[in-house]
């Protein structure tokens, strides 16, 4: 259905503007916040995403709704190896794992994900 592709897109891209990453002292990071490249990529997946939905193009919304949580994926690891490299300059391995756990994860995730499964899952109904 195009109405729950559209609704998954728009997910998607107001989910990239939440709250993604708690940084302590700093605050909340949006995709932009978090790597502005990534965030890049992301509109642009979105982009061709919203083309295919408007040329009923099922397959290749299903195509980039897989590259979106491709690209999800890779920003959660990069988000975790970013922050336990952050704090490698100090001595100990502890205070290393202590201080790369005040890196929160947020819901935005949430939003994000839910999107893109959406498009994903969401069948059309022409069968042409």
């Amino acid at each position: 259905m195009k109405n729950l592709q559209l609704l998954g897109l728009i997910l998607v891209v107001v989910g990239s503007f939440l709250p993604l990453v708690h940084v302590p002292i700093i605050g909340n990071w949006n995709y932009w916040k978090v790597d502005y490249y990534l965030a890049i990529f992301c509109w642009i997946f979105c982009a061709c995403a919203l083309f295919s939905i408007l040329n009923n193009r099922p397959k290749l919304v299903n195509t980039f709704a897989v590259f979106l949580l491709i690209l999800f994926v890779f920003t959660l690891f990069a988000i975790k190896y970013q922050a336990s490299s952050y704090f490698s300059f100090l001595p100990f391995k502890s205070w290393t794992n202590a201080l790369a756990g005040t890196v929160k994860l947020q819901w935005g995730w949430i939003v994000e994900f839910l999107g893109a499964l959406i498009m994903l899952f969401a069948k059309s109904k022409n069968k042409n």
